[in-house]
């Protein structure tokens, strides 16, 4: 199966949409459709061996629309959208020009305002006409795209909001030309009052005026959905434009999107990182707020990654490129953004129902309203103006707009804060989540454990760490890696390891120095018929610590255990606490045993845990608990825990960092903080919230609009519709669901304990204008010495020869100068 995606130009409304989603799902071959009016663009997942691009094309332009293979390049995209709706104000602007002076002219009179002679009087009735008609004719022209698309779409037998106006308008300026017509004649024959009678029923302005306020409508809405689509426009501004790469030893300017894996390029501070790499040389301060939501520049040393589009803060380094500019983790995320935005939530099958049969059930509204009108009153005037109203208050713009609008800024507003959400889906099903199951290591503590005490019988504890450590240096645990640390920081001697074995779930074996070693738990033990007994006393004392007790066994007998205890991360309470505080049952799993589970349970609060697990055990945990009716989220960290995240309702991926795409994950949080997983699920419940809001206000708007322009109400409070009043309703009722969609913008996240203990502390910032740096070496003495002091954290630029400098103690100037003139250097000022 393949996956494209295509721009799709001429849909306006909801209708469209149903239509081109309908004309490509029957194309043979197509699994798959989503089609996207918020971004005029369409998804399809298709079998390549059956159909191809071209059919797909084929069958969009058939049903009256346009189509083509989307570009790869967002800001492209993004500039073409600003074209649009630039061309859209100019013809905006062009309209009012003409319809202003078309509506004084019209009904000036009514409001008391001045109008020329040369408009009033029975003589002069011809020239009010005949210039309503000249000043009408432009604004046709101005916005005839309304009556090309309307009417093609008409005959494709695919009417849409187009469809509506074009008929509303149309009626309304041939009417007033039979009319113009009308009068002449009985002009001609002196019969000034038939003629005044016609000249009374001209809807010159009406026609003018709609075809105005469906433009303001379009535009303000426009400019609005240009607005849900920051998110990914300003992630697209991000990426640089060029790198400084080494080539043949020199520095070398390129295009980022030139830069290759392998390469090598400097970074500066204020600079940014163009693609995936690898610190080689040098450290450096890097803000990765724009991709995590963290609000601290993270410290960068050589082996350490870096992500593209991290700005860095201070500090000169060389980096090795992992992965080229298209591959990277800004590309990722920007793509993941996308697809979620043009993805479809099953909430928005309703609207999707309702759209495909919306238009042509207003046509026959329209005509039915209009039949009656005339039977009932005679009055052809009135019979066109219900009927024309009926089409233009009607437009389903509105409901096509209430879901999509919300979760393109839903899912940029998680973007924007390390919340990667893969698709619509998940983000509504987030929303019914009432249990939580929490992955213990590194989800609710650090995952990296170190050693708290080792404990041996009869051997000695150096011996017995080179034989522990012999045999875990060829593992790539977390807690093996812990071992072969301890055993280096006390410069323990380790040996080769032959027969090397791991056994999932249990630990490891091994033979070194002679000697056959087994290192893990209380079930592997017993599976190779090791006597514990004689330690369970002492294991059981580090389990109710908290600490995971290793056994390990040389010769087939153990002969001690080690302790090492994973801390839990600072904001796993606070996350934990929230989730309870909205009706959520947690459950935490992991492979230690019980007592040292219970402990890290009961220090979080968590409801229920499950001890002793093996991978596979998580899955059926998951199952259970759905079997019960539940609706899951996993969190996990998005690989041990893949076969359970794939299994939840909803997988979460805590601390992916640079591997964002993981498969089995529903949502990926850029960040190791559990906080983020409670906030997803909060901004699945306002965006769902919000889709409910704007599908309310549109179905409410149109259930009372159209029988209010039907004229439903007219014999009991004379209720008519003027139809310019509809078309005023109909684009403010668009504008009014993008804006409230635009609200989400206002989420606020929680902030973790530790932000709020760095908010207490209060900042003071200084500008150090420093003469005599001449290389980044200079600004790094600049930095050193500043950053020194106690209270001061300080960034250096070169390109300006200034130090920025944030206080959070009380520093002197004295003091500062004084560091940085010892270092060689000469102090300007400071501010």
């Amino acid at each position: 199966m393949k996956k494209l995606k295509f721009d799709v130009t001429g849909m306006t409304c909801s209708a469209c949409q149903s239509h081109v989603e309908k004309a490509v799902r029957s194309v043979s071959g197509v699994s798959e459709v989503n089609v996207n009016l918020l971004q005029n663009s369409m998804q399809v997942e298709f079998d390549d061996r059956v159909t191809g691009v071209s059919q797909i094309i084929s069958a969009v332009e058939n049903a009256g629309y346009g189509a083509s293979e989307k570009g790869a390049n967002p800001v492209k995209s993004a500039n073409t959208a600003d074209d649009e709706i630039r061309k859209m104000k100019n013809r905006l602007i062009s309209s009012i020009c003409f319809l202003i002076p078309l509506f004084y002219i019209c009904m000036g009179h009514m409001f008391g305002l001045p109008v020329p002679s040369i408009f009033t009087g029975h003589e002069n009735m011809m020239i009010f006409a005949l210039t309503q008609l000249l000043l009408t004719v432009p604004i046709i022209a101005l916005n005839f795209h309304f009556f090309r698309n309307g009417f093609r779409n008409l005959l494709h037998r695919s009417p849409n909001m187009d469809s509506l106006i074009a008929l509303g308008a149309t009626s309304a300026f041939v009417y007033s030309v039979y009319g113009t017509y009308m009068l002449a004649y009985f002009m001609g024959r002196n019969d000034f009052d038939t003629a005044h009678g016609y000249m009374m029923n001209l809807y010159y302005e009406s026609c003018g005026m709609i075809l105005t306020l469906i433009t303001v409508g379009k535009y303000l809405e426009a400019k609005s959905k240009r607005k849900t689509s920051d998110a990914v426009s300003k992630l697209v501004n991000l990426a640089p434009k060029t790198a400084v790469i080494i080539r043949d030893g020199k520095e070398v300017e390129i295009p980022a999107s030139e830069i290759a894996v392998g390469d090598v390029f400097i970074l500066r501070a204020g600079k940014t990182v163009p693609c995936d790499a690898t610190v080689i040389e040098g450290n450096c301060s890097v803000d990765q707020s724009a991709l995590t939501g963290e609000s601290v520049p993270v410290e960068k040393n050589i082996g350490d990654t870096l992500m593209s589009a991290s700005v860095s803060t201070s500090g000169f380094v060389k980096c090795r490129c992992d992965k080229a500019e298209k591959d990277s983790t800004l590309s990722q995320i920007i793509a993941l953004v996308e697809e979620a935005s043009a993805s479809k939530a099953p909430i928005a099958r309703l609207a999707d129902k309702i759209s495909g049969i919306f238009v042509p059930v207003v046509i026959v509204i329209a005509v039915i309203s209009a039949i009656v009108w005339l039977v009932i009153t005679r009055n052809f005037a009135s019979a066109l103006k219900a009927g024309i109203s009926v089409l233009v208050i009607s437009c389903p713009c509105s409901l096509g707009l209430a879901t999509p609008t919300a979760i393109m800024v839903g899912t940029g507003k998680g973007a924007s804060n390390g919340i990667l959400i893969k698709s619509a889906e998940s983000l509504e099903t987030a929303h019914h989540v009432n249990a939580v199951v929490l992955d213990k290591t590194g989800t609710c503590t650090e995952g990296k454990p170190s050693v708290q005490e080792v404990f041996t019988d009869k051997i000695s504890e150096n011996e017995f760490l080179a034989l522990v450590g012999s045999v875990e240096k060829n593992s790539s645990h977390p807690l093996a890696k812990s071992i072969v640390e301890y055993c280096s920081a006390k410069k323990i001697s380790l040996n080769p390891c032959t027969a090397y074995k791991e056994t999932e779930g249990g630990g490891l074996s091994g033979e070194t120095n002679g000697k056959s070693v087994i290192i893990g738990n209380s079930r592997l033990m017993e599976q190779n018929k090791v006597d514990i007994s004689a330690f369970t006393a002492k294991s059981e004392q580090f389990a109710e610590n908290g600490a995971i007790p290793l056994y390990t066994a040389i010769d087939g007998k153990c002969a001690g255990i080690i302790s090492l205890a994973d801390n839990v991360k600072k904001t796993s309470k606070q996350a934990v606490d929230l989730l309870k505080s909205m009706g959520i049952r947690t459950i935490m799993l992991t492979g230690d045993n019980a007592k040292t589970a219970e402990a890290i349970r009961s220090q979080l609060g968590i409801d229920e845990v499950h001890a002793e697990l093996l991978p596979q055990n998580k899955t059926a945990v998951v199952r259970d608990l759905q079997a019960d009716g539940k609706c899951v989220a996993m969190i996990g960290d998005g690989i041990n825990d893949a076969p359970a995240l794939a299994t939840a309702n909803v997988g979460i991926a805590v601390g992916a960092g640079q591997d964002i795409a993981i498969e089995s994950a529903d949502i990926v949080l850029m960040k190791n903080d559990l906080l983020d997983a409670v906030e997803a699920i909060r901004l699945s419940k306002a965006t769902i919230r919000n889709i409910k809001q704007n599908l309310f206000w549109a179905l409410f708007y149109n259930a009372l609009g159209i029988p209010l322009a039907a004229g439903l109400f007219y014999p009991i409070f004379h209720w008519q519709l003027n139809p310019m009043f509809g078309a005023a309703a109909m684009s403010l009722s668009s504008v009014c669901v993008v804006t409230n969609a635009l609200r989400l913008n206002l989420f606020k996240m929680h902030k973790n304990d530790t932000e709020n203990q760095r908010e207490e502390v209060k900042i003071m910032k200084k500008t150090m204008k420093i003469e005599g740096m001449m290389c980044n070496h200079c600004t790094g003495m600049v930095t050193k010495v500043l950053n020194a002091i106690d209270g001061v954290s300080a960034e250096v630029s070169l390109d300006d020869k200034c130090a920025y400098i944030e206080l959070s103690k009380d520093v002197s100037d004295d003091v500062l100068k004084n560091a940085v003139t010892d270092a060689g250097y000469e102090v300007v000022s400071i501010a």
